[in-house]
């Protein structure tokens, strides 16, 4: 008999989930908030979690990493009062079996629980999840551990795999994790950078050639498909590819055959294609610069990786790990962190993602010598700069505000203009206080819709959130 819990603050909501749960066979627990399902989830036993995201002591989705920190973790579902898409987006990142919205129908709920406890049920008999050797590949973050069981899918089959993130993001370090943990391990991992090919030596590159059938050719020579026979091939940037090459690997992919420059009969490679890419492929279709019918043979398996600020709690465990490692590379003894360190860290938004931030940890290391604490004066100019500068930014916080005109909950919950009328505040003081009103009031008007909100305030999600926790305000997602 599965088991299923349900996760909300609503005890009618509780119940008739319950009830809808024994009617089909299911055994249910409940809990009330966060803190109560960790409790029931950290006892083991659950198949299936249904969970509401607006709880009273945080967001559902904070639960994610607990549940994929299981060592056997249940399938979740989202039941939640007011979604938005780009909160669907992200909780199906980071692993979720399904997202609805109430008030969804019993049907609806029915199917989603029951196709749910099959898929567990048929994993289970599979035998689970796979233990991964994964090498250098660091995190526990809820987008992480969902890459992991992509990464584990990959691994127990011979499709083709296309890794997409952006640049430093670790796409051939995946591509070579998937290789290492497949049953192709002990043959070649071939690397072939697309980006650096000319288009009159990729097809040679690829395929090969015969001696003189070009300027140069002076000898038979084999092309990267027959150095994969039996491995991995991986295409490292495959968007930049030539559109006449996109053709010729359309057919290689599809008859596992090829024919060397300047040979007359084909032969045979028994390889398996992982590509990356950091370009939007779908749209360079759109465009016309991609085969559509190619994309579709690259894909069987997409593996997007999260960019490193979408991965904020892994950046305290990257830091560390690397900086042991630095240490050891060069010679120094190990070395601790100050918080301001970190601070500097967490400030930054990382568009060069983990390739960046080891590349910042290395100079840290340097520029530390031989003391034993790594301090934020060690990091470079440009990152201080910048995290400096945030705390002095309008946009975000008006000076510092909060310390010295007090939290918004230390003032009084007055409207702004009435302020006015019984002693004027300070100016820090009003401006807080008008802030909260009109989140109040947006709140108010878009009935908590986080997208309407959004088009009416003109905010940035990230500024929209962090504007609310501020203010201790609620929106309904």
């Amino acid at each position: 008999m599965a088991r299923i819990l349900i996760v909300d603050d609503e005890p009618e909501v509780r119940d008739t989930m319950c009830s809808l749960g024994r009617r089909r066979g299911f055994e249910c627990g409940q809990a009330a908030d966060l803190s109560e399902a960790r409790a029931k989830l950290d006892g083991g036993g659950f198949d299936v979690v249904l969970l509401d995201l607006r709880l009273p002591d945080g967001n559902g989705l904070d639960l994610m990493s607990d549940i994929k920190g299981l060592d056997d973790p249940p399938e979740v579902i989202i039941l939640t009062g007011r979604g938005d898409p780009d909160g669907a987006e992200l909780a199906i990142q980071g692993g979720v079996w399904d997202y609805l919205v109430k008030p969804a129908s019993i049907k609806q709920i029915s199917l989603s629980l029951d196709r749910a406890a099959r898929y567990r049920e048929e994993k289970r008999r599979s035998g689970g999840r796979r233990a991964l050797e994964l090498g250098r590949i660091k995190g526990s973050s809820p987008a992480m551990r969902a890459c992991f069981d992509q990464v584990a899918t990959a691994s127990a089959s011979d499709a083709a795999v296309l890794v997409t993130g952006e640049t430093g993001s670790g796409k051939e370090l995946f591509a070579r994790t998937i290789h290492t943990n497949s049953a192709r391990a002990a043959k070649p991992f071939v690397v072939v950078d697309c980006a650096s090919l000319t288009d009159t030596l990729v097809e040679s590159t690829l395929f090969g050639h015969r001696k003189g059938s070009f300027t140069g050719a002076t000898e038979d020579r084999k092309g990267l498909v027959a150095v994969a026979h039996g491995g991995t091939l991986f295409l490292d940037e495959v968007g930049e590819l030539p559109g006449g090459v996109q053709k010729s690997l359309l057919r290689v992919l599809q008859e596992k055959r090829y024919r060397p420059v300047g040979a007359t009969k084909e032969e045979a490679s028994d390889f398996r294609l992982i590509s990356a890419t950091n370009r939007d492929l779908e749209l360079m279709v759109e465009e016309g610069a991609f085969r559509s019918d190619l994309l579709f043979r690259l894909k069987t398996v997409h593996l997007r990786l999260p960019p490193l600020r979408e991965r904020g709690e892994d950046l305290k465990t990257l830091a560390v790990e690397r900086v042991d490692e630095l240490c050891g590379e060069h010679g120094l003894p190990a070395k601790g962190f100050s918080a301001d360190f970190f601070e500097v860290l967490t400030a930054h938004d990382w568009p060069g993602n983990v390739r960046e931030l080891f590349n910042v940890l290395e100079r840290a290391v340097v520029a530390s010598g031989r003391e034993r604490t790594l301090y934020a004066m060690h990091l470079p100019p440009d990152l201080r700069i910048k995290a400096a500068k945030a705390r002095f930014d309008p946009v975000d916080g008006e000076d510092t505000a909060e310390e010295s005109a007090g939290s918004p909950g230390d003032l009084p919950g007055i409207p702004p203009e009435d302020t006015l009328k019984s002693g004027l505040p300070s100016l820090k003081q009003h401006k807080i206080l008008a802030e909260r009103a009109y989140l109040s009031r947006l709140l108010e008007e878009t009935d908590g819709d986080v997208a309407r909100m959004l088009e009416l305030s003109g905010l940035s999600r990230s500024h929209l959130y962090a504007l609310l926790k501020k203010h201790d305000l609620h929106s309904a997602s």
